[in-house]
């Protein structure tokens, strides 16, 4: 049978399962203490030093080649750029629409690895995959509500899209040509470079928490949305980016809303519960690959 250990990008996917679905459960914390968002994306930039510095010491080197520096920084900007264009989204329409159209980035990501990378898998994983895009809009579910506002906020969720989805596709692309500490190295300083923008979107008319549940809380739990950004990469680099995109942003959600219900006594409702029996199943089969 097949395990983690067995199998390094299994191992590598399953860890940023279980820290980003963590992050998932805890991220509102600080949001819901006070500390904007925009802000909480500046701590969380700052988070990314402390995986770069840790995985740059033990490289020993830092690759500053052309093509490694450009892979890294398209691969930093695609992600936290599509996180800021996110904040916009979310502020210009519903939510419970919003978040099942990013949720299907993977889809982006296994066409164009499918069609530019050659990559092929079974037909078990195959029907993995197929699982895991069914289940990822229902568990990004919410419950619909008449908010009244434009269609921006669409144009915008298919940007953050197509950001995540090439973002994954181009990480497979850049762990096949270049050194994976430096890429990671590149994607810090890419998400420390937008920290100016994110500054210039929060409000600062509003009160803000800069106390222990604000900026405190927030670099934490944003550190586990870091350290789960050099998992993926080390996924990625292992495995193939047809399974573990969409097998990483499947599992995710399980640990979430186990660890939600368990924190907050929240109870699944029908969608959200028919997307973890897909996704657990989905993640059982892609794990065989």
């Amino acid at each position: 049978m097949t395990t983690p250990r067995s199998r390094p990008w299994l191992l590598f996917a399953m860890l940023t399962v279980f820290c980003w679905g963590i992050w998932g459960a805890l991220i509102e914390i600080p949001e819901k203490a006070g500390f904007p968002e925009t802000l909480g994306y500046c701590v969380w930039a700052s988070t990314m030093i402390v995986p770069g510095v840790i995985v740059l010491t033990r490289s020993g080197r830092l690759d500053t080649s052309v093509t490694t520096a450009t892979l890294g920084l398209i691969i930093g900007l695609l992600g936290a750029g599509g996180q800021l264009i996110l904040f916009t989204a979310l502020k210009t329409g519903p939510a419970y629409m919003v978040f099942p159209i990013i949720s299907l980035s993977p889809l982006l990501t296994i066409l164009l690895s499918w069609a530019l990378l050659r990559e092929r898998t079974t037909r078990r994983a195959w029907t993995g995959i197929a699982l895991a895009i069914i289940a990822m809009p229902l568990l990004s579910y919410q419950t619909p509500h008449d908010d009244g506002r434009g269609g921006l906020w669409v144009i915008l969720s298919f940007i953050v899209f197509a950001c995540w989805g090439v973002q994954a596709y181009v990480m497979k692309l850049a762990t096949r040509r270049a050194d994976t500490p430096s890429i990671f190295v590149y994607m810090v300083i890419s998400a420390i470079l937008l920290t100016p923008v994110a500054i210039a979107m929060t409000d600062f008319d509003q009160p803000i928490n800069w106390g222990v549940t604000g900026p405190v809380a927030a670099f934490g739990i944003q550190l586990l949305n870091s350290v789960g950004a050099l998992l993926i990469l080390y996924a990625f680099q292992h495995g193939k980016a047809i399974i573990v995109s969409p097998l990483t942003n499947a599992g995710a959600p399980i640990v979430t809303v186990a660890l939600s219900l368990a924190l907050y006594h929240t109870v699944p409702d029908g969608p959200l519960i028919g997307g973890i029996v897909l996704a657990l199943l989905a993640v059982f089969l892609m794990s065989e690959e």
